[in-house]
């Protein structure tokens, strides 16, 4: 399959050298389209590493939270069978492809981030699955069963966005490898999960614990509609 040129053109003005290769995840069946392990195998000069720092190329990157999830969707699929899913943040899409393979009714992938849309179509077209693409989550409307995050609250800026999820999802699940001091009301652990970041980042061995959060919208008191009299 050819490269998508608009990504690795992106790429290339980032790294002069860098290559988009189809990369096999480990344990699952999903493949994506990843910087190549042998381009991060080097000093970067100063000013690849300013352009990196100030426009990094995450949907290059399978990251460990969104690879775990991934996994986890795929070994229980009951979780997205069916449901109308929404992967924020999407990155490379891979969490979002992963719910599509395994049996969910509509996926949406949203990132704010052009590129990042452009690298879901790119690996949604490698796994042969469809997603809907959104760049605004506000917009969207209160109709999905299903909200997945992964690698999002890497920014503590975003840990806000907890109170948000449930407002666009009937349910959400967290995958985190950052935050060792997560606590919310709504949220409870679910299951410690393992995985690495592709290409690998030699981050530190505890960035490979992935923490599952689950949270789940509260049903709505009934209340009894009184007649007047």
């Amino acid at each position: 399959m050819n490269t998508p040129l608009d990504l690795q053109q992106s790429l290339g003005e980032l790294l002069g050298d860098a290559q988009l290769i189809i990369t096999d995840l480990p344990d699952t069946a999903l493949k994506l389209w990843l910087i190549d392990a042998h381009n991060m195998d080097r000093a970067f000069t100063p000013d690849e590493t300013r352009r990196i720092l100030y426009e990094p190329p995450y949907w290059a990157f399978c990251w460990a939270s969104g690879l775990a999830l991934a996994r986890f969707l795929a070994d229980r699929p009951h979780w997205v069978k069916g449901k109308r899913v929404l992967d924020f943040g999407a990155g490379s899409g891979v969490a979002g492809i992963a719910a599509a393979r395994a049996g969910a009714l509509e996926v949406v992938a949203c990132d704010l981030d052009p590129l990042a849309l452009a690298a879901c179509r790119a690996n949604a077209q490698l796994n042969d699955v469809q997603l809907g693409y959104c760049s605004n989550f506000f917009a969207e409307v209160d109709r999905f069963d299903l909200i997945l995050v992964a690698d999002v609250l890497y920014d503590r800026e975003n840990l806000p966005l907890l109170d948000h999820f449930l407002t666009r999802g009937q349910e959400a699940l967290v995958a985190d490898s950052r935050v060792r001091d997560f606590k919310h009301p709504l949220y409870r652990p679910l299951e410690m999960l393992k995985a690495l970041t592709l290409p690998d980042l030699a981050e530190p061995h505890e960035f490979r614990n992935v923490s599952l959060y689950h949270a789940q919208r509260e049903p709505t008191p009934f209340s009894a509609r009184v007649e007047p009299l």
